[in-house]
């Protein structure tokens, strides 16, 4: 019995830098995308991040694949998944992300702290119809929902005037907007 439980002790301290997990609170209006509780997952030994925002209606899921460089957001009350590349040079990396949260060092924390970026999405129409091809952690997260590709648009565009938008904001980090058809329906 004593083995027993000294391997368990000791399985948790090897387990724990494979995976952490925090829970923040963000603060703000509605309107802003930045209400809610968000609570963030890093697997070192899998390479993904998982950030969970509690809010409602308007709650959602994002994960982050660093194996595949592939991002996936779950809008709940849309019953919708978005997947898109990961744009390395606006993300951080896994590391950094697990130091950031570790820390408390979330950017917009504060009175003067720099705002997010703002990273902006064009949702392909067409549904996703092999989710395999995305990695076995997002085809995971988005089974048995709606499926859509992005892609992100850099600079000015007509494109946002038509079609509405769908805004997240990841820890105070990033801002996404997802635009489309697709967030009407």
């Amino acid at each position: 019995m004593k083995l027993t439980i000294v391997f368990a002790g000791l399985l948790g301290v090897f387990l724990t830098p494979a995976l952490a997990s925090y829970e923040i609170n963000i603060g703000g209006d509605s309107n802003s995308g930045i209400s809610g509780q968000q609570s963030v997952s890093v697997n070192n030994e899998h390479n993904v991040a998982n950030v969970d925002n509690n809010n409602g209606w308007d709650s959602w899921n994002t994960l982050w694949d660093y194996n595949t460089n592939f991002a996936a957001v779950r809008l709940f009350g849309k019953k919708k998944c978005i997947v898109h590349r990961m744009n390395k040079d606006a993300m951080p990396s896994l590391q950094t992300l697990d130091k950031l949260v570790k820390e408390k060092k979330l950017q917009g924390e504060g009175p003067g702290g720099p705002p997010p970026k703002g990273l902006r999405y064009s949702i392909n129409p067409e549904e996703v119809s092999d989710l395999s091809k995305l990695g076995k952690p997002i085809a995971s997260m988005c089974r048995g929902i709606p499926t859509y590709m992005a892609e992100e648009i850099k600079g000015p565009s007509l494109f946002f005037y038509r079609s509405r938008c769908y805004d997240i904001n990841v820890l105070l980090l990033l801002n996404f907007s997802y635009c489309g058809q697709v967030i009407d329906g």
